[in-house]
């Protein structure tokens, strides 16, 4: 059976099962004070901000968004457990990286966590800046960036 990989923009209604793909990647993957951000984020209508369905479920989500030519940021990527190993990832990240340069953006800024910092490594970012529980205790964030090339 072929698996049926389809984007959209987020809508509020998707809030609840993106919030439940949190909860299931807590703590590996986030810190569990996180929760209360991204619940906010997803309620300020955030521009950019694409879910992922596997044959019509959703199973993930991130976004990139920017207010300035210089750089973008990746917003809140993650992927449920069930749907992870199945290149969605490598999706998002193409996807991020087709739209910024589009628009002509020379970079995107990335706030990962030591977990998730070699994956985007994987397609070229840079750790600029490592902060020792910076999401929340034993959860360390690395400040990164992708330059595009032309």
């Amino acid at each position: 059976m072929t698996n049926n990989i389809t984007f959209r923009s987020f809508l509020s209604s998707n809030k609840e099962d993106c919030l439940r793909i949190f909860d299931e990647n807590c703590p590996r993957y986030f810190a569990i004070n996180e929760r209360e951000d991204y619940a906010e984020f997803l309620d300020s209508d955030p521009q950019g901000y694409e879910v992922c369905f596997l044959n019509g479920e959703l199973v993930g989500a991130y976004g990139l968004s920017g207010k300035t030519q210089a750089f973008h940021s990746l917003n809140w990527i993650l992927i449920s457990p069930k749907a992870q190993g199945m290149k969605i990832g490598n999706e998002f990240m193409s996807r991020a990286i087709d739209h910024a340069k589009r628009l002509n953006i020379p970079q995107i800024k990335i706030a990962a966590s030591h977990l998730s910092a070699p994956f985007f490594t994987k397609y070229g970012a840079v750790e600029l800046n490592h902060i020792p529980d910076g999401w929340g205790k034993d959860m360390h964030r690395i400040d990164m960036e992708l330059n595009l090339s032309k």
